[in-house]
């Protein structure tokens, strides 16, 4: 089979590999969609913390289910999706139902390599029946269960004022559940196109752009001077990170859902003042992909309207990297493997 290996940073090589063999407790899916996600692209970038080289990248997938030995509950040529994070089932956050921050977790295409191959070996328990799906919607069902975790985490208020700085597809899947969950949104990012996706495909009136707003002056005006009440930051950028505390009410809860390399620095007073709750969201769980494919399925959410850029998978190598222009405005990116 053909796989798409990342070397190094902005190094890509296509392989020929075995087929995946069959195994108790395992299945095997013949991939036909991958979503390209930020971890992907700041692998290529080779700013993705946790993670060494090479690897095969990939982890929002969609495909057809070739054989799943010891479980009757799959089908061979059954739709499915994965959870692409892989727990060991015993550690302590195991045991607390938080298998998404499992000790010794393993991500697909972070820590082991990924789906961008024409087929994969993944864990039975991995799997999530996506018949009733095209494989566009299940290779977005990942990213939308990111977002909706971090909003299952903040227990939203109905009418809540809440920031999310970042429209790149996790922010704006947070914005999405945002919505859903009744809060009021507002969108930061640097990027205008973004921004104008936000406003006119996605109905967000508060918008803001940092390097031609006062953002403090905008953020009182779009909340009667209250400030946001959530914060929830999905750049991954580390003065973004830093300064989302400068935006927040007292009183507020601050979401990181992106990451980056280095510390956290926060002026202590202005924390404190605020008795600010400080969260992370790190991943999903099957209650997240299962609230994400309800959505779809009654039509609450489009996944459609978020891909704006195609690729085949032997041009991939070539397509890529131009996702990581600003300029291309990409907003997610699909590969196909029909």
């Amino acid at each position: 089979m053909r796989a798409l290996s990342c070397q190094s940073p902005g190094q890509f090589e296509y392989l020929d590999m075995a087929r995946p063999a069959s195994a108790q407790g395992r299945a095997i899916i013949k991939i036909r969609r991958v979503g390209i996600c930020g971890t992907d692209l700041h692998a290529f970038h080779g700013s993705q913390p946790f993670f060494d080289y090479p690897r095969i990248l990939g982890h929002e997938l969609a495909g057809d289910l070739v054989d799943a030995t010891g479980t009757n509950d799959y089908a061979p040529g059954q739709k499915v999706t994965i959870i692409p994070y892989f727990s060991c089932g015993a550690c302590v956050a195991c045991r607390r139902r938080k298998p998404n921050c499992c000790v010794q977790i393993r991500v697909c295409g972070v820590h082991i390599d990924g789906g961008m191959a024409e087929y994969l070996s993944v864990p039975i328990t991995a799997l999530v029946d996506g018949r009733d799906f095209t494989y566009d919607e299940l290779a977005l069902a990942e990213p939308f269960a990111i977002g909706a975790h971090a909003i299952r985490r903040a227990v939203i208020e109905e009418g809540e004022q809440v920031l999310v700085v970042g429209a790149g597809p996790i922010g704006l899947a947070a914005m999405e559940f945002a919505r859903i969950a009744g809060a009021s949104v507002i969108a930061m990012d640097l990027n205008e196109s973004r921004l104008e996706f936000c406003a006119k495909r996605m109905g967000i009136k508060n918008v803001i752009n940092p390097a031609t707003s006062i953002v403090l002056d905008d953020l009182r005006e779009f909340t009667n001077g209250d400030m946001p009440t959530l914060v929830i930051d999905a750049t991954g950028n580390q003065q973004a990170i830093n300064n989302g505390l400068n935006w927040l009410a007292h009183g507020g809860r601050y979401i990181l859902l992106g990451l980056q390399k280095n510390e956290l620095i926060f002026n202590h007073p202005e924390f404190h003042k605020r008795e600010t709750t400080l969260m992370t969201s790190r991943n999903a769980t099957l209650a997240d992909f299962e609230q994400v494919l309800a959505c779809m399925r009654d039509r609450i959410i489009d996944p459609a309207k978020f891909i704006t850029h195609r690729s085949s998978f032997e041009s991939l190598a070539e397509k890529f990297p131009t996702w990581l222009d600003p300029l291309s405005k990409t907003i997610k990116a699909v590969v196909e493997l029909d």
